[in-house]
């Protein structure tokens, strides 16, 4: 493992801060953590792991805040985090074997159609809508797929989830982040638990970054139920935008 200067400690430690406030509002925090953790000297899978670590601490915060204002029923979220659990639990063993290359090409085409569809509808999101499909249905299908792949590679995750929760569940922008801190923390949790079994984390960096990630998260939180859903789906597409120009640089250009 790499020996760390001060001055790249500190560097960590404010990459988490930022990378918690605004994973909790729209998902993307991994675009900054995890490059700055490969930027530091950590090996990938040690990347992964660690980064892993502290963003539990940001989308436990996250969650807890969004919970304390009446943003998340349990009766809604409970079928989740037993399907998030299982595809995060696949998904974090098959990337100890296999490379996230495999995964990583397909998000950015997914995320440009779905900043394409967000910009030139702005309605969406803005007001809670019927679901159009059943709880049970949704859970399976995308806490199984988006916890595999949180636990297979990550950036993006919470943009997906918000996503779903949107266009699926119906909800607002605002209690679609509510709910993702909540899938998100779930899958975070259990990776976390297999990359420390695997030998994959660094404790020291990854607590220090993690006090940075709760007082990011507790910001952005803050921010998003204070401000409501038009504030959270301009932010949304600045970091769905992010994203994707980091995604494309690491998979097309680079």
């Amino acid at each position: 493992m790499p020996e760390l200067s001060i001055i790249t400690v500190i560097l960590l430690a404010l990459s988490a801060f930022f990378a918690g406030f605004i994973d909790s509002i729209a998902g993307g925090g991994g675009i900054i953590t995890v490059p700055a953790l490969l930027w530091a000297g950590f090996p990938p899978h040690f990347a992964l792991g660690t980064n892993k670590l502290q963003s539990t601490f940001g989308s436990c915060t996250a969650s807890f805040n969004y919970s304390k204002n009446r943003l998340i029923t349990v009766k809604e979220i409970l079928p989740g985090l037993v399907t998030t659990a299982i595809g995060a639990t696949c998904g974090t063993l098959t990337v100890q074997i296999l490379s996230p290359d495999i995964l990583s090409g397909i998000i950015p085409v997914l995320l440009f159609f779905v900043f394409v569809y967000i910009l030139f509808s702005p309605d969406t999101g803005i007001e809670r809508k019927v679901a159009s499909i059943s709880k049970g249905a949704f859970y399976i299908l995308f806490g199984l797929s988006i916890g595999f792949y949180d636990g297979f590679f990550g950036p993006g995750t919470g943009s997906l989830w918000t996503l779903a929760f949107v266009f699926f569940r119906g909800f607002d922008f605002r209690c679609g982040a509510a709910y993702t801190k909540v899938v998100n923390f779930t899958s975070n949790i259990v990776a976390l638990a297999w990359f420390i079994y695997g030998g994959k984390v660094v404790f020291g960096i990854g607590f220090l970054m993690g006090v940075c990630q709760v007082a990011g998260a507790f910001t952005g939180s803050s921010l998003v139920i204070r401000r409501g859903s038009r504030f959270v789906r301009i932010f949304f597409l600045i970091i769905v935008a992010v994203t994707l120009i980091h995604l494309i640089y690491d998979n097309y250009i680079r």
